[in-house]
């Protein structure tokens, strides 16, 4: 898996520094694999693009953490959602307005729902690494933020 043995320590801190309305440091959690870098550079390129010099994502979780915490999700439900978007298998999608990887091997939710995770990327602001900016569970109907109980 494209994430570092440390990663999902490090996104859980920083999440729950959000969560506690602290401000976390960028961290390092992971890279893509040769083949998903190598796409996403060449279809930058193609697109007029800098070319991202540093496979390696970083992370801080400030949107991510209002989008999904925002749906319902935990951040338990989250990390889950980001562990399985970075997944060696995602495939690149790149469009003029966003870069993103999404596992399109369908995971299931603890709310009932076959997601495919995306995750999306920043590929200007932390140059010359992309930063982790959203995570997107594709499918996911049932939000918990839309149940009457918990799971």
């Amino acid at each position: 898996m494209p994430l570092y043995d440390d990663a999902i320590d490090k996104i859980r801190y920083n999440l729950t520094q959000i969560s506690l309305g602290q401000k976390p440091a960028l961290v390092s959690i992971g890279y893509l694999t040769e083949a998903q870098f190598k796409i996403i550079n060449d279809e930058r390129i193609i697109l007029g693009r800098h070319e991202i010099e540093k496979n390696e994502i970083v992370f801080i979780g400030r949107h991510i953490y209002q989008s999904r915490a925002g749906d319902g999700y935990t951040i338990d439900d989250i990390i889950e959602q980001i562990s399985s978007s970075l997944s060696e298998a995602s495939i690149v999608n790149i469009t003029v307005k966003m870069t993103s990887i999404q596992n399109l091997e369908a995971r299931q939710d603890r709310y009932g729902n076959f997601v495919k995770d995306m995750a999306v990327f920043e590929a200007t602001a932390k140059k010359p690494r992309i930063e982790l900016f959203s995570v997107i569970p594709k499918g996911d109907y049932n939000k918990p933020q839309n149940r009457k109980s918990p799971p």
